[in-house]
C-alpha cells in the first residue's frame, strides 16, 4: 500500500507488516527544514523537491524501529532511503 502525506512525502506499508515513511517538506529533517515558506510551500507547490529526506520505520503494532537512539533518521540520500525500503520489506 501508499499513502500520500500532504504533498511532502509518503508511506509504504509492505505484506510484512512494516511500514517506513519517506518525508521531506518543511519541519523535516532534509534540506526543506527551514523553507522560508514554512508549511504553507507544500502547499503551495505542485512538485515538492529535495536532494535528501527523512524516514521513519515501525512494524504492524505500532513500534518504531530504533536508528541507534532515534526514531527518526535525518538526510538520507535517495540511494540510502532505497537501500532502506529494501531492508524494511525483507524485515
Amino acid at each position: 500500500m501508499f499513502v500520500s502525506t500532504g504533498n511532502k512525502g509518503f508511506q509504504m506499508v509492505f505484506e510484512n507488516g512494516w511500514t517506513i515513511s519517506v518525508q521531506f517538506g518543511y519541519g523535516n529533517y532534509c534540506d526543506n527544514n527551514h523553507h522560508p515558506e514554512g508549511f504553507d510551500f507544500a502547499k503551495k507547490t505542485e512538485i515538492v523537491k529535495s536532494s535528501d529526506a527523512e524516514i521513519a520505520i515501525w512494524d504492524k503494532d505500532g513500534e518504531w524501529f530504533d536508528f541507534g537512539g532515534d526514531t527518526i533518521k535525518g538526510y538520507c540520500t535517495a540511494d540510502e532511503v532505497a537501500d532502506w525500503i529494501e531492508k524494511v520489506k525483507n524485515y
